[in-house]
């Protein structure tokens, strides 16, 4: 006779499996708040020692504790704290030669019993580097040997069998993003601090890209003179591909500006492409902008005006660039 089914509810049932991920959000929203509630003296202590370090905040953890330090790490590392994590059981054989006397070691554990974390505590000592233990037992072998203890207790796990790792890493996770953001802000540090740290982000791209690292000038700068026939301008217009021109005088001062939505306008007024010369059908003046400026402060002004190109001026109002809606595409920026 087949033996009776002990799993949980069945896949079908929708309802219980909502049930079940609402609490297991709430039982982890209930550690990482009442955590919260514990932040003391022995976070800022901790906060002080890592500015302060003259070398890297080395994190250590074993298991899902490991998947969390790293994160960890990450988080310090991208937030103005030099930071890397090892993992303890290489640490063991050669990798702890990574952590110097300058250093601080912050070392995971909620038992505070790890063995792989217990078996460096000697060598973390003989190093006399400065130890934080963020463990959620103030008795265990860890926090015994720690300078500074962060208690990361939690009361449950959210797992129903009380055995996955659950509350206890996400509250580790808050106690890392903590630490990590209360140092960002004692250092005083940017937007454009976070940028040259991300690069390769959106985020980084719009706060690093400039306009004179996109814009076209020289031979690619589709500019005209007052006097030119409309028929030559759209000839300019076509070989540069920026969907429109400048007018420029002899001294490159800025005239004006024809575009793509110009010569539609025109052409409904039936316009004589050949009799008629820029000077006459011309937006005077036109949106430009400083080459110096950021690209995603060119992105907001086409945006703001609905336009599609820009020209870029010095600080003389000289033609010096132009660039369009595409160029800010192809880097990133819109």
């Amino acid at each position: 006779m087949r033996p009776a089914d002990t799993r949980g509810p069945s896949h079908d049932d929708g309802d219980a499996l909502r049930q079940l991920g609402r609490a297991v959000i709430e039982a982890e929203g209930r550690a990482v708040v009442a955590m919260g509630e514990r932040i003391g003296p022995d976070f800022v202590h901790a906060c002080r020692l890592m500015l302060t370090a003259p070398g890297r905040v080395i994190v250590l953890g074993m298991g899902k504790s490991g998947h969390i330090a790293s994160k960890i790490a990450a988080t310090l590392a991208s937030t103005g704290t030099p930071a890397f994590y090892v993992h303890p059981g290489e640490a063991s054989h050669g990798d702890v030669g990574m952590i110097t006397g300058d250093d601080v070691v912050l070392a995971l554990s909620q038992s505070g019993e790890t063995d792989e974390i217990a078996a460096l505590l000697p060598l973390i000592k003989r190093l006399a580097v400065p130890l934080i233990a963020l463990t959620g037992n103030a008795a265990s072998t860890l926090a015994q040997a720690s300078s500074i203890i962060i208690d990361v207790s939690v009361q449950e796990e959210a797992c129903p069998l009380g055995l996955a790792p659950t509350s206890s890493t996400t509250a580790c996770l808050a106690m890392g993003d903590a630490l990590a953001i209360a140092m960002l802000d004692a250092r005083g540090f940017t937007q454009a601090d976070f940028a040259r740290s991300h690069p390769g982000g959106r985020l980084g791209r719009r706060l690093l890209v400039r306009i004179d690292d996109l814009m076209h000038t020289g031979e690619r700068l589709p500019r005209v003179r007052p006097e030119t026939p409309l028929a030559d301008a759209l000839v300019e217009m076509s070989n540069k591909g920026l969907g429109m021109t400048a007018i420029v005088d002899g001294n490159e001062q800025l005239l004006g500006v024809f575009t793509d939505g110009d010569l539609r306008r025109a052409l409904d007024n039936q316009v004589d492409v050949h009799a008629t010369t820029m000077a006459e059908i011309m937006t005077p003046g036109g949106h430009h902008v400083p080459p110096d400026h950021l690209a995603a402060e060119a992105l907001e002004l086409m945006e703001r005006h609905r336009i599609n190109a820009l020209l870029v001026l010095d600080d003389h109002q000289r033609l010096v660039g132009a660039l369009n809606m595409h160029d800010l595409l192809r880097a990133g920026v819109a």
